[in-house]
């Protein structure tokens, strides 16, 4: 008897320490999908007043969408944006579904909707992306840019479809 408690107590330890053990993930980035209601509308947003560089987008069809449980036979084109030119730069995957269009989340504060609120991007000259911001007259939301301390800084804004979008980084004072 003691002796099957002496193991039950070692396999126990051993299943916790497997569960308490973090996953392996192949890069420490997270890409990021939006559905925009009007496709070129929200590309020309994050790439004239974000920023963002467009590279190599994709496609899957109604079957394959569906198949992997993405959509109700509705094809996906995808149009993919990096943060920069380094290599493994986090992505933001934008598409939109003109037969299907969904609904809006009310997104009238980070707390009004349950899911995905904001995106965060961090820039390395806040001056410059404010900059961009004013040419494509973007109004920022709340008191913003509002300073972090030091140097940094925060502004929010609303992308076209209404999602949070908050820049964080330094001015050059």
């Amino acid at each position: 008897m003691k002796k099957n408690t002496i193991i039950l107590l070692f396999l126990s330890i051993g299943l916790f320490s497997l569960c308490g053990k973090p996953a392996k993930f192949a890069k420490g980035i997270v890409d990021v999908g939006i559905v925009a209601e009007d496709l070129e509308r929200t590309v020309k947003f994050y790439t004239e007043a974000v920023g963002l560089k467009e590279i190599k987008g994709f496609e899957a069809s109604a079957e394959k969408a569906t198949q992997f449980g993405l959509t109700d036979n509705q094809p996906a084109r995808v149009r993919v944006f990096v943060l920069g030119d380094a290599p493994g730069s986090a992505r933001l995957k934008i598409m939109a579904f003109p037969k299907r269009p969904g609904t809006k989340p009310d997104q009238k504060f980070i707390h009004s909707t349950i899911g995905i609120s904001y995106l965060t991007l961090r820039v390395s000259d806040m001056d410059d992306a404010l900059a961009r911001l004013k040419k494509a007259k973007v109004k920022t939301l709340g008191a913003t840019p509002a300073s972090l301390g030091g140097k940094m800084r925060i502004t929010v804004f609303h992308d076209p479809d209404g999602n949070f979008v908050e820049l964080i980084g330094p001015v050059k004072e």
